[in-house]
């Protein structure tokens, strides 16, 4: 088997580990009144409720898992989804929506408010199950009054363009929301809340995955202020008149530690998750597996140079390893081209190794989705840059262009899996001693 098949075969065995229905459904268990959610534990009064609320690219299959153990003592609830991420079988008491991401939508503020409304109804005996995922954060838009949508879609897609890390991103939308930043903890009370949450942020931070609104928030307004700031980036005289209340006190800040309900969260899985299955499989296929970095950062371009230097290197000495990264990668677009951070760590990678035999580089999000493209990412090789320069491609102007789709489309090395339902960040493979 060659080394592109391999790697295929590598992401399918990532992406079914990653299956967030098995993960929920292990993370839950009830006996007669009494829950079990995580680590945490729950009697059930007679006439209490379980609501169910739900957001992310995940929402659907972890809200499955939700119903294979609770069934029916699900008395209502909520599910907001990416486009094409549902199907419309969940029980008539659960609404399900679907709306914009990565930039939110009007469905997005009508999901949001609806969540909202759902939460606040909860009585004290109640218990609000909450399944975040990656993707919510857009998903749920909820400005305050002042701020409009366009106002968020702009932000939002400015942070995106200027390589914003998710943690500065997820500050500034805490602040422009009602919902995020521990406020929808703060519309259940006084019913009891418990998060079980996919993570697709490095470190898996609760207050930072799906802009923890069941949790305290340590940022600041200020803080909000300082990265669009610092990030250069345009905001109107509405979202500057709102931040700048906020950072004189003027408007409640968010939540912070003490001023909530100790928070119960269980994150059920992460990228650590997807990196274990990635080495399985690759073992399965005879490599030695070294998991290099769990945390990857850095400019998508940049990495990927390191990760072709440190494969020539394990080549040079004879070995047959799998090196594996995870975590996320950052584009600064500057080009008016297509592509996410994995296409374009992949055609850099390319370049950099064109040439080189026994060498092949997958970059994926486990989504399914890498940037505004139906690619996951990519699977490169020594010969990917030179199979699109025979389609009449440059892979030097498509990466300064930042088209890395276009060119791992010519080239036939775009990876596309299709929406996975499920969301733990990004993975990338170098297989070293790899068939061609």
């Amino acid at each position: 088997m060659t080394g592109s098949l391999e790697l295929r075969a590598i992401v399918a065995a990532v992406i079914e580990a990653a299956d967030p229905r098995p993960c929920v459904r292990a993370a839950l268990d009830l006996v007669g009144d009494e829950l079990k959610a995580g680590n945490f534990r729950f009697r059930l009064a007679g006439d209490s409720s379980i609501i169910l609320i739900a957001a992310g690219k995940a929402a659907y299959p972890m809200t499955l898992g939700a119903l294979d153990v609770l069934g029916e003592r699900v008395r209502g609830g909520i599910v907001t989804t990416k486009d094409g991420h549902s199907s419309p079988d969940l029980p008539s008491s659960l609404d399900i929506w679907e709306a914009g991401h990565p930039a939110p939508d009007a469905r997005s503020l009508a999901a949001a408010a609806e969540t909202l409304r759902i939460a606040r109804a909860a009585r004290e005996d109640d218990l609000v199950l909450c399944l975040l995922s990656g993707g919510a954060s857009a998903l749920w838009a909820a400005p305050p009054v002042g701020v409009s949508l366009g106002d968020l879609q702009r932000i939002t897609a400015s942070l995106l363009r200027s390589a914003t890390p998710i943690e500065e991103l997820n500050t500034v939308r805490k602040h422009l929301s009602v919902i995020s930043g521990g406020r929808l903890a703060r519309a259940v009370a006084p019913a009891q809340i418990v998060m079980l949450a996919v993570s697709d942020v490095v470190g898996s931070a609760p207050d930072v995955i799906a802009s923890g609104p069941t949790v305290p928030d340590p940022t600041t307004f200020a803080e909000a202020i300082e990265i669009l700031e610092r990030r250069g980036i345009a905001v109107g005289p509405a979202v500057r008149r709102y931040l700048e209340a906020g950072a004189r006190g003027e408007v409640p800040e968010t939540p912070e530690p003490g001023e909530i309900d100790e928070p119960r969260v269980c994150v059920i899985m992460d990228n650590e998750s997807a990196l274990d299955s990635a080495a399985r499989s690759a073992r399965e296929f005879g490599y030695a597996v070294e998991i290099v970095d769990d945390r990857l950062a850095g400019e998508a371009r940049e990495v990927a140079r390191e990760i072709v230097a440190r494969a020539r290197a394990a080549l040079a000495s004879g070995s047959r390893v799998a090196l594996i990264w995870g975590g996320e990668t950052t584009v600064t677009v500057t080009g008016d081209g297509r592509g996410g951070r994995n296409q374009e760590a992949a055609l850099a990678a390319a370049i950099e190794m064109e040439g080189t035999p026994g060498i092949t580089i997958g970059a994926f999000g486990t989504d399914g989705t890498d940037g505004p493209t139906n690619a996951a990412g990519g699977i490169v090789d020594g010969e990917t840059a030179s199979r699109g320069r025979a389609a009449g491609l440059d892979p030097q102007n498509h990466l300064d262009r930042n088209d890395s789709y276009a060119f791992l489309h010519a080239s036939g090395d775009l990876l596309i899996t299709g929406p996975t339902r499920t969301n733990v960040n990004d993975v990338i493979v170098a297989l070293v001693g790899a068939r061609a």
